[in-house]
């Protein structure tokens, strides 16, 4: 099928190169310029695991194309709209100006018959206006939300755990023929993901749009229950990481995202448990979601608590000490500093005093364009010169495999501090080191 992929970010360039590989013939549209020159050159403009490849195999086959023009779109029977919805500044909700603008410019463009499939996290009600706004086109439109981890997002978008698509229905919430026929459209965009099993929920517009933010508020709930978890090890001595591994086998309960440390961070589960708290206050039922202003809370209070426990370890102050922060980006396998607890740590420290030194495998060069007034290094060894202390901010495998003894050559004192909670307490403070993490005695 021929199809367009309406902003080509994180979610866009991804979804665009793999519908590709899926056999797809794709243009992909951004307003950016330079974005769209590295993609037509076959470069990511990210780091992604796997997409640099893929462009690649994308770009030979010659099924791949990107433009800044909208009009290139004309000829495709779906276009995905994957542009981004980034928390409005001084408030809680989402900031819809991307989505309406370049939905205005494809609507332009689009011809009868037309399926437009919304894949951008929305406030719940996003998609009814929409749909009304495009019915003049005789165009039809779906809901298909993404469900894409960073540092996964190929594998999650070729082989993905379910679809969804939200579709139009009647009052009785029976999808109308227009719904029918675009549900077939999209069997036919996901053949081969659907020829593998993968899980396909059909529902109405209201349900598709909650169900990516549903899952992330979940989600961020489960790693903040941990760290409120956290809180009471550190009170009471126990330790948070035999306490994960306790409950954790309770299969209702299981042992994944609860991994106590710095917390959540990025461009989704912060941004949009808060967009998700706002449209319930606009819809009436706040109350509903007020815990996840808790939510939010216990997560930002890690970042403070790591800055607590680096001033106990340096006898009480942090002012003129030198501090290695290794990690930048929010997680490991990725190049993203939206809102990262490492950055936002070392930021902190930096303005109460301490020199702070910042490195990273990827995310350097996006933290410096942040944070300039920080310093950064190209690795572990190069930041921990002459450390006063060192903390692990975001668990990529080369810091976790970190040899103790060859980082003591470098440092000033031996003193780390596990925001991760990823490291052997036992090895480190059997090299000499003062070990000491969140939750963990």
């Amino acid at each position: 099928m021929r199809i367009s992929v309406i902003g080509c970010g994180y979610l866009g360039a991804v979804h665009a190169a793999c519908m590709a590989q899926l056999g797809h013939d794709v243009i992909g549209i951004d307003v950016d310029p330079r974005k769209i020159e590295a993609l037509e050159a076959g470069r990511a403009p990210f780091f992604e695991p796997g997409l640099p490849e893929l462009l690649t195999s994308a770009r030979e086959t010659g099924r791949l194309h990107f433009s800044t023009d909208m009009s290139a779109v004309a000829g495709a029977q779906v276009h995905f709209l994957c542009v981004g919805t980034p928390q409005k500044q001084g408030e809680f909700a989402a900031d819809m100006r991307y989505v309406n603008s370049a939905f205005d410019a494809l609507v332009e463009h689009v011809a009868p018959g037309d399926v437009v499939a919304g894949k951008s996290t929305v406030p719940v009600g996003t998609a009814e206006g929409l749909s009304e706004r495009l019915a003049a086109t005789g165009a039809t439109l779906v809901w298909n939300p993404e469900f894409l981890r960073e540092g996964f997002a190929v594998k999650d978008t070729l082989h993905p755990d379910r679809l969804v698509y939200g579709l139009p229905t009647d009052e009785e919430g029976v999808p109308t023929p227009e719904g029918v026929k675009a549900q077939g459209v999209l069997d036919e965009v996901y053949a081969r993901t659907l020829s593998e099993g993968t899980p396909l929920v059909t529902t109405d517009f209201a349900t598709a749009q909650l169900v990516k933010v549903a899952a992330n508020s979940f989600l961020a709930t489960k790693i903040s229950f941990i760290n409120a978890m956290a809180e009471l090890c550190e009170a009471t001595g126990a330790d948070v990481t035999r306490l994960a591994d306790a409950i954790g086998y309770d299969a209702r309960i299981g042992r994944k995202f609860l991994n106590a440390g710095l917390g959540f961070g990025g461009g989704c589960l912060p941004k949009d448990i808060r967009a998700f708290m706002a449209r319930a206050g606009e819809l009436g039922v706040d109350q509903a979601l007020s815990f996840l202003r808790e939510v939010d809370s216990i997560n930002m209070r890690r970042r403070v608590r790591v800055v607590d426990l680096a001033r106990e370890v340096c006898d009480g102050s942090i002012v003129g000490k030198k501090v290695a922060v290794l990690g930048a980006a929010f997680k490991p396998n990725s190049d993203d500093v939206r809102d990262s607890p490492a950055l936002s740590v070392a930021a902190q420290m930096q303005l109460q005093g301490a020199h702070v030194t910042v490195t990273d495998p990827e995310a350097v060069a996006n933290a410096r364009a942040k944070w300039p007034d920080l310093h950064f290094a190209d690795s572990a060894l190069e930041a921990a010169q002459d450390a006063d202390v060192v903390l692990l901010a975001t668990e990529w495998t080369e810091y976790r495999e970190l040899d103790p003894a060859a980082l003591a050559e470098v440092v000033a004192h031996r003193r780390i501090l596990d925001g991760r909670n990823v490291l052997d307490p036992r090895v480190w403070r059997a090299a000499g080191w003062t070990y000491r993490a969140l939750g963990r005695p």
